[in-house]
């Protein structure tokens, strides 16, 4: 087992660890991208776990831990696009208020685009 450190994610066990947590967050996701555009309305499961799931992931990768697994860069923009259509689309029957509206899609703009800096950050390095 390598070390680099004393802090609980300072060794490959660890590494290996969150690798698979954060795959288990990523593969959530893929199979939601790609399944029906309905489980992704914003009173679906999935429509509020998805952006749960990408705001843990990029969190984690902001950190200096080894282990963290995200997907290209072209893939976290298209779930973006994917997901925001599926919002835009259907959030008008679910919420009355404009203002509510707009709050709350710029939460989803910056989940969606402070995840695909970290998507980015990763595959530059």
């Amino acid at each position: 087992m390598g070390s680099w450190g004393f802090g609980n994610f300072d060794n490959d066990t660890a590494a290996d660890h969150l690798s698979i947590i954060t795959k288990r967050l990523l593969d959530e996701v893929t199979e939601a991208m790609a399944g029906d555009p309905v489980e992704l309305e914003p009173d679906e499961y999935w429509g509020v776990a998805v952006p749960c799931n990408l705001e843990l992931l990029y969190r984690l990768a902001e950190l200096p831990y080894v282990g963290v697994c995200l997907p290209e860069p072209d893939v976290a923009a298209d779930w973006k696009r994917r997901y925001l259509a599926v919002w835009d689309e259907t959030i008008g029957e679910l919420v009355e208020s404009a203002e509510a509206r707009e709050s709350r899609r710029a939460v989803l703009v910056e989940t969606f685009d402070r995840f695909l800096a970290a998507a980015r950050h990763e595959a530059a390095d």
